[in-house]
């Protein structure tokens, strides 16, 4: 199905992914370089604010455009992560280490609140993933299928603007 899909011959799928645990791992490795390139505001920027703002926008975005890939990575997870242990190690924690010890600089310059930056990062990965992971759980309690693309972009001003207050955040001067 994967090469119908993807208009490959059968073949040419098993040369790249000889056993489906080898597809599945890329997938996973595939999503987290998505989701690291939607930190780039924070090597772009100085500025909390905008570096925050713009991580949770492309998050959201992520999860708007690929909420099966979401859906993946939550399960995997969910149980037990047996399959991506050294995806943690090797590729996760050394990007959350690098992104904790700049928010630990804001704060020490006085541009965040005193917040537990590992505990921020979570905060942002569950709130902007939740559009992805339970998408049937929003349209059900707002009586809607999808949010439209409006609407989908003033949630993410929402989502915005409560991570920043939650942080405390202030842009330099």
């Amino acid at each position: 199905m994967i090469a119908e899909r993807a208009g490959l011959r059968k073949a040419n799928v098993h040369y790249y992914f000889p056993t489906k645990l080898a597809l599945y791992r890329r997938v996973l490795e595939d999503l987290f370089e998505d989701w690291h390139r939607a930190a780039d505001t924070f090597e772009c920027s100085d500025d909390p604010v905008e570096a925050i703002s713009g991580y949770v926008r492309a998050k959201m975005e992520l999860s708007r455009r690929r909420p099966l890939g979401s859906k993946v990575w939550a399960s995997e997870i969910i149980h037990g992560a047996e399959h991506m242990d050294d995806i943690f190690t090797q590729r996760v924690k050394p990007w959350l280490d690098s992104h904790v010890k700049v928010i630990d600089e804001w704060i020490a310059r006085g541009l965040l609140a005193p917040v537990d930056a590992q505990t921020l990062m979570y905060m942002i990965w569950t709130t902007t993933q939740h559009y992805a992971d339970f998408d049937a759980q929003i349209r059900a309690l707002k009586g809607k299928r999808a949010l439209a693309q409006k609407a989908f972009e003033a949630t993410t001003e929402d989502v915005v603007q409560l991570v920043i207050r939650a942080c405390g955040a202030v842009s330099p001067t």
